[in-house]
């Protein structure tokens, strides 16, 4: 199997990203973690004033290509420079930086299509600092699908260690996604994640845990009749497909201790349906997933935490678990 290394992002350059992927590779280097050889796209003197500032004694060399990351790696944070238009100041972002930060998106992407990297991973970006700067896309999903090649429709999973979920509707009002929901999405988002547990985790025979709507589950109807009119019809046509669905479960109760272990994604109808369990359980390494790509995905599960950028307080966690999930995806995914 070819060794390829992640192409990690820069994010915002105002936010965390750089103090946690600096904290990230101290973990490696001290051997306290084990991370998968990375390299970030992003601006090297700004990496070295962070590093100054947060007291990290971590050596930054810049490469002119992906293939140089495995020699260096081990002694130094390998950099593809992408420098930033003025200089970053950590909290006070910035939308002249703007296009430094798309760019980064754009090459790492490039570099994985182009099979230089196995897998992009992204440090967070700042939606309303980008659209300032013209950035048209509603957020960092919507973007990479649109430079994927063929374009695609991808699925957003957040997962940890003990529960993977996956949302039918995402950025929108809990009022806009009750009046979007409907069986064809449902079904997609659910066909979508059935796929990329087979291809990318290695799930040989996946099995999905479809939330109720309302509370109980609708209790027949006397709380609602979403889960009759359109939850139970497009778990109907799963089934008919052969992909094994459960549910419609009651979203009060599908997240206790004894039923994690009893399917292997929930499909959930709202974003804090599925946001909340997973941050109550692991908070610190959750990692943000888009399934449905040609490529693999991972992010952190956080923001850009412009209020605590450049204190040493961000925890680099999340950030690890990305990079060693978008690793063993990549490696699953080459593997068939």
């Amino acid at each position: 199997m070819k060794h390829l290394p992640l192409a990690l992002t820069m994010g915002d350059p105002a936010g965390v990203g750089a103090d946690i992927t600096l904290k990230a590779w101290m973990q490696h280097a001290e051997n306290s973690t084990k991370l998968p050889d990375f390299f970030m796209i992003a601006d090297a003197d700004h990496l070295k004033f962070m590093a100054d500032r947060l007291g990290l004694y971590v050596p930054i060399q810049k490469i002119t290509a992906p293939c140089e990351t495995g020699s260096v790696f081990a002694k130094a944070l390998p950099v593809l420079h992408n420098p930033l238009a003025i200089s970053a100041v950590p909290g006070q972002p910035d939308p002249t930086n703007g296009e430094a930060v798309i760019k980064a998106i754009q090459m790492a992407v490039e570099f994985t299509q182009n099979e230089q990297a196995s897998a992009v991973v992204t440090n967070p970006i700042a939606k309303s600092v980008l659209y300032k700067a013209g950035f048209e896309f509603p957020g960092h999903t919507e973007y990479l699908a649109h430079l994927a090649s063929p374009p695609c429709t991808p699925v957003m999973m957040l997962a940890c260690s003990k529960l993977r979920v996956v949302l039918a509707t995402v950025h929108v009002s809990l009022q806009e996604a009750i009046s979007s929901l409907n069986t064809d999405t449902i079904c997609e988002v659910a066909r979508t994640t059935h796929a990329a547990l087979k291809r990318d985790f290695s799930i040989p025979n996946p099995i999905l845990a479809i939330a109720g709507l309302n509370p109980h589950a609708g209790e027949g109807g006397a709380m609602g009749r979403e889960e009759i009119d359109i939850i139970a019809p497009a778990i109907e046509r799963l089934r008919g497909e052969g992909i094994q669905v459960k549910g419609p479960m009651p979203p009060d109760t599908m997240f206790r201790a004894d039923a994690l272990p009893t399917y292997d994604a929930a499909v959930c109808m709202y974003h804090d349906q599925g946001l909340i369990p997973i941050k109550a359980l692991d908070f610190e390494s959750g990692v943000n997933a888009t399934l449905g790509l040609p490529f693999v995905r991972t992010s952190p599960d956080h923001g850009t935490a412009f209020d605590i950028a450049g204190t040493g307080r961000a925890s680099e966690f999340s950030l690890m678990a990305a990079l060693t999930m978008a690793h063993q995806m990549a490696q699953a995914r080459a593997a068939r």
